[in-house]
């Protein structure tokens, strides 16, 4: 208790000289710290601000340009694409002209022979016509030269 009883009597109220001291070395202290401390930490943090946005800006500046780049390929695969099945739908289109050809010239190959292959019937039915006719006469007279028991002229 005694120390409190102490403490009491040396609490001052009013401010006397020792308050401009402290504030002198509080503005000592400040200044100090901006010199040895302060002002490092800001110049490294407007270096980092200035690195890092650049970067940013690079980085933004590459991704403008991957995607541009990535465009003109899907226009270029794009085109590409377009142009093979122009060039399929022409080898398609050639392929059936040709295919249209040969049925074409198959038919009429068929259509002569068939004409051809009728003629040579028709000869043949006349050949066998006049066989037949000759056949006919030759029998008719052996069957009446049989039946009348003479010769027939």
């Amino acid at each position: 208790m005694t120390i409190l009883a102490l403490a009491q009597d040396s609490i001052q109220l009013v401010p006397d000289g020792t308050l401009l001291v402290h504030v002198l070395w509080i503005l000592i202290m400040v200044g100090v710290l901006n010199v040895t401390l302060f002002r490092p930490i800001r110049s490294i943090l407007a270096d980092r601000e200035r690195l890092g946005s650049s970067g940013h800006g690079e980085a933004a500046k590459v991704l403008a340009e991957t995607e541009a780049k990535l465009s003109e390929y899907e226009h270029r695969l794009r085109d590409a694409r377009v142009a093979g099945y122009q060039l399929l739908e022409q080898e398609r289109s050639a392929a059936t002209k040709g295919r249209e050809g040969q049925l074409a010239s198959l038919r009429e190959e068929i259509r002569n022979q068939v004409m051809v292959e009728k003629g040579e019937i028709g000869r043949q039915a006349e050949a066998a016509r006049g066989t037949l006719k000759t056949d006919a006469k030759e029998m008719a007279g052996r069957l009446a030269t049989t039946i009348l028991g003479r010769p027939v002229a």
